[in-house]
C-alpha cells in the first residue's frame, strides 16, 4: 500500500511517519509549556494540559489550517490573571475550585463568540494587517519564546543563576540539543532532528544519571501530570446579570486574543508551506475547541506558533500530526507522567531556542533600506510592544492603527488637480488620486471659486470618491459655487456618488464616456 494518501481534505501528500513522529514531538513539546501557561493565573498543571489535548485534536481535525498545532497558550492564560482579580474583588472568600467554574464558563462563552466570527465570515479581516505588522508580530513572539526559556537556568524560586555543574551541565545538553537539531537534517531526513535531540539528550541524563533541571522539577510540590480523561465540568456559577456583566468582557478578550494570533499564526504557515488556509474555518474550529475545553477541565487557548513551526520544520504538512500530538499527550497523562516528569528541561529550551531562532524574521533587518520609514517604525513598535508587553492582540491592533494613519496620510498627499480653460471659456479641473476623509482639506485648496469663470466642469476620471466625507466635500463645494451664481458639472461619478449629492440633478453632467461603478456606501 503506498504510504503517500491524502489524509481528510487536505490536498497533499501525507507521509505517515513523517506525521506520527513530528507529532510526538510537538507531544513533547506541549508538555513544559502548558504547564508554564496554567501556573501564570495559579491553574493546576492538569488543567493546561487538558486545554492542549482538547485544542490539539479538535482544531487538527476541524481547522481551516493542516499542520497547526493550538493549545493552551500565555496571551489566554495573561487575560485569566485579571479575570480571578476581579472575582475577587466582587466576590471575597472566592476559593480557587469556584473560580475555575468562572474561567470555565468565560472560555465556553469566548468560544461561541469565536464561531460566531467564522459565521459572519469574519477571519478574512487578518488581511487588513500590514507585512511590517507581521513581521513585528513574529519577531516579537520569537524574543518572548527565546526570553521564556531563561528562567530554566535560575535555582528553582530564586534570583539565583545556576552555577558550577549545575550550570555547566544545563549549558553543555543545551548546546547539545541545538546542534543536533541543526546538523541531523544535512545527515538525514528520516527522523525529525527534534524529536532525535530529545531523545538523544534524555538517553544522555539518563544513562549517565546526570543530576539537571527535569520537567518535575518546574511544577510545584506535590503536583503532577498525572491524570485520567479529562473530567466533564459544568461551570457551577449563578447565572445572573452580575455575573455575565464580570465574564463577558473577558470572555471578548480571550475571543479576540485568541482568533489574532490563529489566524495570524495561520498566515506565517500558510508562507512557509506556500498553500492556502481558510480563516473562517479556523475561526468556527478554535470556538468549537475553546467550548470543548470549557466542558472539559481546560482552560482554552488558541493556536502556537513555536509548536506550530516545530511540527512543519520536521516535515508534517496534513492533520495526521496534530491528531497524533493530541492522543500522545493525552497518553502521557494518562500512563506516561512518570516518564515525562524526568525529560531535562534542557533538551526542551534548546528545542525552543531553535524555534526562536527560526521564528525570528532575519530578512526584515535586510528591507530597512528599502521600506519606508513608516513601515520600519511600526514593524518596531510592535515587536518592542509584543515582547515587552506579551499582549499579541494590542500589539497587532495598534499596529494596524498606525499603518492605516500612515497609508492615509501617504494617500492624502496625492489630490491633484489638472487645470485648463477651453475655446468655450468653460475652466476645467481635472483630479488625480483619491478623495477620502484624509484629502479633502487638500481638494478645497484646489478651486479658484472667486476668479473661476460661470461655468466650471470638474472630472473625477482619474479620482475615486472613497467615502461620506469624501461626498461632504463635493456637496460643500457645489454649494459655495451655487452661492456665486457659477453653474458646475460633476463628470465621471459613480451611481453611489450622484444619489448622495444633495443637488445632483443640476451639477451632473451626462457624459458621453462610461461612468465608473465603484461603491461608496452599501446600497439601501
Amino acid at each position: 500500500m503506498n504510504k503517500y494518501l491524502n489524509l481528510f481534505d487536505f490536498k497533499q501528500k501525507v507521509d505517515y511517519r513523517i506525521e506520527i513522529l513530528s507529532g510526538l514531538t510537538v507531544a513533547l513539546a506541549l508538555v513544559p509549556e502548558a504547564i508554564a501557561f496554567a501556573l501564570i493565573p495559579g491553574f493546576s498543571p492538569l488543567t493546561g494540559l487538558y486545554a492542549a489535548f482538547v485544542l490539539a485534536l479538535v482544531t487538527a481535525i476541524l481547522g481551516g489550517r493542516p499542520g497547526m498545532i493550538s493549545g493552551a497558550t500565555g496571551a489566554v492564560a495573561v487575560i485569566f490573571v485579571g479575570l480571578i482579580l476581579e472575582l475577587k474583588r466582587h466576590f471575597p472568600g472566592i476559593n480557587p475550585q469556584e473560580i475555575l467554574h468562572y474561567v470555565f464558563a468565560t472560555v465556553i462563552i469566548a468560544g461561541s463568540i469565536q464561531i460566531l466570527a467564522g459565521v459572519l465570515r469574519l477571519g478574512k479581516f487578518i488581511r487588513l494587517v500590514p507585512h511590517p505588522v507581521m513581521f513585528g508580530f513574529v519577531n516579537g513572539l520569537a524574543i518572548i519564546i527565546f526570553m521564556a526559556q531563561f528562567p530554566n537556568f535560575y535555582v528553582k524560586g530564586t534570583n539565583d543563576l545556576l552555577s558550577g555543574m549545575s550550570m555547566f551541565s544545563m549549558l553543555g545538553l543545551t548546546m547539545l540539543t541545538m546542534v543536533i537539531i541543526w546538523g541531523f537534517p544535512k545527515i538525514s531526513k528520516a527522523i525529525p532532528s527534534s524529536l532525535l535531540a530529545i531523545v538523544v539528550v534524555s538517553a544522555i541524563v539518563l544513562g549517565f544519571g546526570i543530576e539537571t533541571l527535569t520537567v518535575a522539577d518546574t511544577m510545584n510540590a506535590g503536583e503532577s501530570i498525572k491524570g485520567g480523561f479529562p473530567p466533564i465540568s459544568i461551570p457551577q456559577i449563578p447565572f445572573t446579570l452580575k455575573t455575565l456583566q464580570i465574564i463577558l468582557p473577558y470572555a471578548g478578550i480571550v475571543a479576540g486574543v485568541g482568533l489574532i494570533e490563529s489566524l495570524l499564526t495561520l498566515n506565517i504557515i500558510d508562507e512557509i508551506t506556500e498553500t492556502r488556509g481558510r480563516g473562517n474555518k479556523e475561526c468556527v474550529a478554535q470556538g468549537a475547541a475553546n467550548i470543548l475545553s470549557g466542558f472539559l477541565s481546560g482552560m482554552g487557548g488558541c493556536a502556537m506558533i513555536g509548536q506550530s513551526l516545530i511540527n512543519i520544520s520536521s516535515g508534517a504538512r496534513a492533520r495526521l500530526s496534530g491528531i497524533t500530538a493530541a492522543i500522545m499527550l493525552l497518553v502521557f497523562i494518562m500512563f506516561g507522567s512518570g516518564l515525562i516528569e524526568q525529560l531535562p528541561m534542557a533538551a526542551l529550551v534548546g528545542l525552543m531556542f531553535m524555534v526562536a531562532i527560526g521564528t525570528f524574521e532575519w530578512a526584515s533587518f535586510k528591507t530597512f533600506k528599502n521600506m519606508p520609514t513608516s513601515d520600519v517604525v511600526v514593524m518596531v513598535l510592535v515587536t518592542l510592544i509584543t515582547a515587552i508587553t506579551h499582549n499579541l492582540a494590542i500589539a497587532v491592533l495598534l499596529g494596524v492603527i498606525i499603518s492605516a494613519l500612515a497609508y492615509s496620510w501617504e494617500n492624502a498627499k496625492r489630490i491633484r488637480a489638472r487645470k485648463h480653460i477651453d475655446e468655450n471659456g468653460v475652466k476645467h479641473y481635472e483630479i488625480y488620486g483619491p478623495l477620502f476623509f484624509g484629502s479633502t482639506a487638500l481638494f478645497a485648496e484646489k478651486f479658484d471659486l472667486q476668479n473661476d469663470p460661470d461655468e466650471v466642469i470638474i472630472d473625477f476620471q482619474e479620482s475615486r470618491v472613497a467615502d461620506m466625507s469624501g461626498i461632504e466635500a463635493l456637496n460643500k463645494l457645489t454649494e459655495r459655487y451655487a452661492k456665486l451664481g457659477k453653474k458646475i458639472h460633476l463628470k465621471h461619478l459613480s451611481k453611489d456618488c450622484r444619489r448622495l449629492l444633495i443637488n445632483a440633478d443640476d451639477i451632473i453632467e451626462v457624459n458621453v464616456m462610461e461612468d465608473p461603478t465603484y461603491k461608496v456606501v452599501v446600497d439601501k
